[in-house]
């Protein structure tokens, strides 16, 4: 079960992680996050994307509305400071969310379509909790292509990391 404490941590979590990650990809040499790799979306920026699109559709699902989306992910992806722009008031909507969501909220059950169709019941919590799955998930295919890249190294995100580095205030 998550409770409202837990979705603050991970979403601020989630939001700290961005952060590191979108710094570490502008900071790569030019060409190389949106060079094509063997990965499942081509590049380091359509990974980003990918994520921050499935960000808006779990965030419809969790307000109990249509996304009107129909695919994980876009044809094309923004220029990477406009997507690290949208990447931020999505991650602030999140937190801003978890820090008034209420036990009761966050177990609430709710019975979503996926993009391809399933049906499925999920409380908020569970569906937060999924989010934050698939982002660090998507974020190690990203990872994995900054070992490509000679003399780069991905940041270190890891959860004991955020919690040494961040305040403890929610």
């Amino acid at each position: 079960m998550i409770t409202p404490r837990t979705a603050r941590m991970l979403t601020r979590y989630n939001a700290w992680s961005n952060k590191l990650w979108y710094d570490a990809v502008a900071a790569l040499p030019a060409g190389e996050a949106t060079k094509e790799r063997k990965s499942l979306f081509k590049n380091m920026i359509h990974t980003l994307n990918h994520n921050y699109v499935v960000d808006v559709i779990w965030r419809a699902h969790i307000e109990g509305r249509e996304h009107g989306l129909t695919a994980r992910n876009t044809p094309d992806h923004p220029p990477l400071d406009e997507l690290r722009r949208l990447q931020q008031v999505i991650d602030a909507w999140y937190v801003e969310w978890s820090d008034t969501v209420t036990e009761a909220a966050i177990e609430e059950r709710r019975t979503i379509t996926l993009i391809g169709g399933n049906r499925v019941t999920m409380s908020r919590g569970e569906m937060l909790m999924h989010l934050y799955h698939h982002t660090a998930y998507h974020r190690g295919y990203v990872g994995d292509m900054f070992y490509h890249v000679p003399g780069c190294r991905p940041p270190v995100t890891d959860l004991p990391v955020f919690l040494r580095e961040m305040p403890q205030d929610y």
